[in-house]
Formats: structure tokens, sequence, C-alpha cells
């Protein structure tokens, strides 16, 4: 699982697990955001559908963090803060908005959990299938959103690349610090 000069596989592992709990972290507080705006409108029930399978991501990553003793990132103050930020402002841009958002962070997420799932070994199976169920989930999200008209947002592209790219830095950050 890794090269001359690289962390060690346990190393590894625990920067996968802290990732992951951050990012399912962040997750649950966009969808607390687009609720806060959208939650008693028609996207209501979707919403809360798609924050409570995050819910139970980030309850698994939160058990694995205690389990394997492993530190999370210093940095949760800061994704509760602009999980909710990005969640609202979207929300406040509209239903298609608030869709596009969902659609770009599921498909970063789709490549990140791909890439992890590839990187770990037979050693961790367990945590392997972990990964890929709440994969599947959230490409149920990203189609959710793409069902729900999110490529018809304004700007769609550049919302979309936006967003992604704040993801995969929150996710290079989030595995360190």
């Amino acid at each position: 699982m890794t090269l001359p000069g690289d962390v060690s596989d346990a190393a590894r592992v625990a920067q996968m697990i802290r990732v992951d709990h951050a990012g399912e972290y962040g997750a649950k507080r966009i969808y607390a955001g687009q609720i806060a705006v959208l939650g008693s409108g028609p996207k209501g029930d979707v919403l809360r559908h798609m924050q409570a399978q995050e819910q139970v991501h980030l309850d698994t990553f939160s058990a694995l963090i205690a389990k394997r003793r492993v530190r999370p990132t210093a940095l949760l103050p800061l994704w509760h803060v602009a999980g909710y930020a990005l969640g609202a402002v979207t929300a406040a841009m509209g239903e298609r908005a608030a869709m596009a958002c969902t659609v770009a962070v599921e498909e970063a997420i789709d490549e990140h959990y791909r890439a992890q799932t590839e990187e770990l070994g037979p050693d961790e199976a367990e945590l392997s299938r972990t990964i890929e169920t709440f994969r599947a989930e959230e490409l149920e999200h990203r189609d959710i959103g793409l069902a729900h008209e999110a490529e018809l947002t304004p700007g769609y592209r550049v919302l979309s690349a936006f967003i992604k790219a704040g993801c995969r830095v929150a996710i290079a950050v989030s595995e360190r610090v």
C-alpha cells in the first residue's frame, strides 16, 4: 500500500478515517444549511433523507475515530461553519443550485472514496466495504441531484468546478491537520 518514504499503512489508514469523518461532518452541515433555507418547501423531504444518510456515515466514522484512536481533524470548527454556509448559500440561490451543490460534492467524494478503496489492502477489507457502501449512497445523492435538475442551474459548470475544487482542498488539508 505504501512506497518507500511514504507514511506507514497504519498512518495512512488513520488519515483516511480522519478525512472521511471530516467529510461526512461537512456533508451533514451542508444539508443543515440547505434545510434551513429549503426545508419547508418541496425539496425538504429529499434533503432530510440525504442528511439522514450522511448522519449514519458520520456516526460510523465517529465510532472508527474512537475505536482506532485516530485524531480527528482540528478543522472541524471551520467545516462546521463552511459546510453550513455552502448549503445555505446554494439553497438561497434556488432549489436547482442546492442540487448542483449536492452533485458537485458527491462527484468529488465518489472520486475520493474510489481512490481509497483502490488503495486499501486485504487487511482493511471491512473498512473498504464500509467506504464502498457509503460511496454507493453518495452516488445515489448525486443521482437525486441530477433528477432534480441540478444541471439547469445558471452557471452550473462554474459552480460545480468551484465546489469540487473546494472539496479537494478540504480533503487534502483534513488528512493532515
